[in-house]
């Protein structure tokens, strides 16, 4: 089989197992397995595939066929113009908080101290600390194994953070400038209606809010003003119908309450300012 032939059959097999974006997946799988660049595909795509990146790229299309995310397949996502490893140990780094932490550079200055409470990946902090130079920060996870894949961007990155097996605040000391936080925030009985790359694949401690979404904004905006310096400000990615909730839940203890809309116009961040 050629290796245009091996792509046709890639796209046909996931195209049939209902893979919303299949020709793209197709592809990706195919220069992952070869490996191969476009160009150098263009330029051999008549070559026949070597049995080995035959079994490869088949073995790579059943997983995906099954819904398992692809970019569990390869290992890595960008995000903020940087490459991050992935495992089915940390929720993906999505396009949409690339505006969180778009937000919170806005309001960064050398010196500052940020935490990044769920951090997953890592990919919020280490994005920040790379963009806002003279900066440092602290993540937080309740996962190990999600913190393991945080300290392995961060070394690989070449960016130093503190990374801490903590339930949201529960073991942080001192004080910061600024918290940012893209928490588990779907209702409980969403989950089930997700796409099954996310129902099936995702953590299911880095997606579940509690029964209305709302669980972890609720111990975040009540607790984390011990915890900033004065005109410390809060950050949080929301669902696109929490901003209301959100707010309300920010104006006991802050102030100048914004909310910020993605690339589609939906509502996905909300900040404000400690109150004095």
């Amino acid at each position: 089989m050629t290796l245009a032939l091996l792509l046709k059959a890639g796209e046909d097999r996931l195209r049939s197992a209902g893979v919303g974006e299949w020709r793209t997946d197709a592809w990706m799988l195919l220069e992952y397995a070869l490996p191969v660049t476009r160009k150098d595909y263009l330029l051999e795509r008549g070559r026949q595939a070597a049995s080995e990146e035959y079994t490869r790229y088949e073995a790579l299309l059943e997983k995906r066929s099954r819904r398992v995310p692809l970019q569990y397949l390869t290992g890595c996502q960008e995000f903020m113009g940087l490459s991050f490893d992935v495992s089915p140990d940390v929720l993906i780094p999505r396009q949409d908080t690339e505006i969180l932490v778009e937000e919170c550079l806005k309001f960064m200055r050398s010196g500052m101290r940020v935490l990044d409470l769920c951090t997953g990946s890592g990919c919020i902090l280490l994005s920040i600390l790379k963009l806002a130079q003279g900066t440092e920060g602290v993540g937080t996870d309740l996962s190990e194994r999600a913190l393991a894949v945080a300290r392995r961007n961060g070394e690989r990155l070449g960016i130093h953070a503190e990374w801490l097996l903590s339930d949201l605040f529960e073991v942080v000391g001192g004080s910061f400038d600024r918290i940012v936080s893209n928490p588990p925030y779907i209702p409980t009985e969403v989950i089930r209606t997700l796409e099954p790359e996310v129902q099936k694949h995702e953590p299911r401690m880095a997606l579940d809010g509690g029964a209305d979404g709302l669980t972890f904004y609720r111990k975040i905006t009540e607790q984390s003003p011990r915890y900033l310096r004065n005109g410390g400000m809060l950050f949080l990615e929301i669902g696109s119908e929490q901003a209301g909730e959100v707010s309300a839940l920010m104006e006991t203890h802050f102030t100048n309450i914004r909310i910020v809309k993605d690339l589609a116009g939906l509502d996905r961040v909300v900040y404000g300012t400690v109150r004095a």
